[in-house]
C-alpha cells in the first residue's frame, strides 16, 4: 500500500455515526472519502437525545458549539406513573449534569444535529462527501480497498487502507464483513415494538395540554403496563418531541410509516384522562417499527472493514444512546487507528475488543428500563418502592459508567 493510500478513508453513510467518524478521521490528519445513497441528506426520526458521554465528544469535534443555539438543557430527568401522574423519581440534568459529567446532557432535533455535523464538515478540506452514491463493490489486497459507487450513470471509485460502514440498520456494507468472516449476511431484525412519534408545537393547544401533566423543561417518562413514552423540549424549546413505544407487529421494512393510530388509542386506556387525551388530540403519528442487529456478528475484517453505530449494533432506544454509541464508535475508532498506523488488521481488533463489552452494557440497561416501565402488579410496586427510597443523587450516580465515559480514557489503555 502506497504512502497516499494509508492516509484515506472511505466512509458508507452520511448520518450521525458516518460523519462524525469523518470528523474524527480528518482531525487526525487523514482524507476521508464519504459516500451517501440519498440524493438529499435528510434526518430521520425526530428528537433525541445527547448524554454527555457523546456531547463530550462533539465539543471535541468542533460541533457541540453548533448544536447549542438549537437544542436543549433539560433540567432532570422525570418518570411518572401514568395512571396518577404522581412523579416516581427524578434524575438532576442541567448544570448538575454538566459539573458531574464535565459535558452537558441536551436534547435535539435530530434534523439540528445533521445540520450541526454537516457545518463542521463543510469546514473541513480533507472531507469529500459524495450524495447519491451508493459502494456497490469493494476490493481488498496489498494495495488497500477500492470501494466503487454509481452516481448519475456512471461509475466512481475512491481507495485508502479503510472502509467504515455507517450505513445504518439495514447496512450493505455489512455484508462485506459478514462474507469475509465466512457468515451468512444476517439482516436487521424486527425486535416486537413500534414507537410513535410526533412533534407538537410548544405553544398549540396539545403542546398546552402536555405542560399540564409533563415536565416541559425536562425529560418526561410515563410508565405503563402497556406502553411507556417519552416527551422533551426541541428546537430551543418551541416544540414537544413526544415517542410512545408499545407491542405490535411489524409494519414497514422502512424508518416510518402509518399505523392505525386506534392501536395507540387502546394502549393508553387505563391511563389518566389528561394522558390519553393529549394521545387523542396529538398527531398525525408516525410509526417506527424497531430493529435491532445480532451483536455477536463481526464488526471489523482483517482487511480492513469496520462497521459502527446501528451497522454494527443497532438496539432498542430504552436506554436513549442510539446516537451516543455511534458517536463513540466513531471517536474511538479513528482514536485508535491514528495511535498504530502502522498496524491497521491489529487496531481493529484492538477496537472491537474495547467497543463489544461496553456496547452490550449499554443494550442490557436498555434491556433493563423496558422491563422496569413496563412493569404490572407486584413488580410495579417493587419498582415503585425502590425509586422512592433512591435519592436523585443516587440514581445520578448509578449513571457514572454511562454518561462519564471519555474516548480519550479508552484510546489511552
Amino acid at each position: 500500500m502506497n504512502e497516499t493510500r494509508s492516509r484515506q478513508v472511505v466512509i458508507a453513510g452520511a448520518g450521525v455515526a458516518g460523519l462524525t467518524a469523518a470528523l474524527a478521521f480528518a482531525k487526525r490528519g487523514y482524507s476521508v472519502q464519504v459516500f451517501e445513497q440519498a440524493q438529499r441528506l435528510e434526518a430521520v426520526g425526530a428528537g433525541l437525545q445527547l448524554s454527555p458521554n457523546a456531547t463530550r465528544i462533539l465539543g471535541q469535534l468542533g460541533v457541540l458549539d453548533r448544536l447549542l443555539p438549537a437544542a436543549v438543557r433539560p433540567e432532570a430527568v422525570v418518570l411518572k406513573d401514568a395512571a396518577t401522574l404522581c412523579e416516581l423519581a427524578r434524575v438532576p440534568l442541567g448544570q448538575a449534569a454538566e459539573t458531574r459529567w464535565q459535558a452537558p446532557y441536551l436534547v435535539a432535533h435530530r434534523a439540528d444535529l445533521q445540520s450541526a455535523l454537516m457545518a463542521r464538515v463543510a469546514e473541513m478540506p480533507d472531507i469529500h462527501l459524495t450524495t447519491g452514491a451508493r459502494i456497490g463493490s469493494v476490493a481488498t489486497g496489498t494495495h488497500g480497498i477500492t470501494a466503487t459507487a454509481e452516481i448519475d450513470g456512471r461509475t466512481i471509485t475512491a481507495g485508502g487502507f479503510l472502509l467504515v460502514g455507517a450505513d445504518g440498520v439495514w447496512s450493505s456494507v455489512r455484508g462485506l464483513v459478514d462474507s469475509a468472516k465466512g457468515t451468512a449476511s444476517p439482516r436487521s431484525r424486527f425486535s416486537g415494538e413500534l414507537a410513535w412519534r410526533t412533534t407538537i408545537a410548544a405553544q398549540s393547544a396539545a403542546g398546552h395540554a402536555f405542560a399540564a401533566i409533563g415536565a416541559p423543561d425536562c425529560v418526561t417518562t410515563f410508565l405503563h403496563p402497556g406502553f411507556h413514552m417519552v416527551a422533551y423540549p426541541v428546537s430551543k424549546g418551541d416544540a414537544f418531541n413526544l415517542v410512545a413505544f408499545i407491542r405490535g407487529e411489524r409494519i414497514a421494512e422502512g424508518w416510518s410509516g402509518h399505523a392505525d393510530p386506534g392501536i395507540l388509542a387502546g394502549a393508553v386506556r387505563g391511563t389518566a384522562p389528561g394522558l390519553a387525551r393529549l394521545v387523542e388530540m396529538t398527531g398525525p403519528w408516525l410509526t417506527w417499527p424497531l430493529h435491532t442487529v445480532d451483536q455477536n456478528q463481526p464488526w471489523t475484517t482483517p482487511d480492513g472493514i469496520a462497521l459502527i453505530g446501528d451497522a454494527a449494533h443497532a438496539m432498542t432506544p430504552f436506554a436513549a444512546q442510539g446516537a451516543a454509541m455511534a458517536i463513540e464508535d466513531a471517536a474511538t475508532l479513528a482514536g485508535i487507528i491514528a495511535d498504530s498506523p502502522a498496524d491497521p488488521p491489529q487496531s481493529l481488533l484492538i477496537w472491537e475488543n474495547l467497543r463489544r463489552p461496553r456496547v452490550a452494557r449499554v443494550a442490557r440497561r436498555g434491556a433493563i428500563n423496558r422491563l422496569a416501565w413496563h412493569a404490572a402488579g407486584p413488580v410495579a410496586i417493587a419498582r415503585n418502592l425502590f425509586l422512592k427510597i433512591r435519592s436523585p443523587e443516587k440514581l445520578a450516580a448509578d449513571l457514572d459508567w454511562l454518561y462519564g465515559w471519555s474516548a480519550e480514557a479508552v484510546v489511552r489503555r
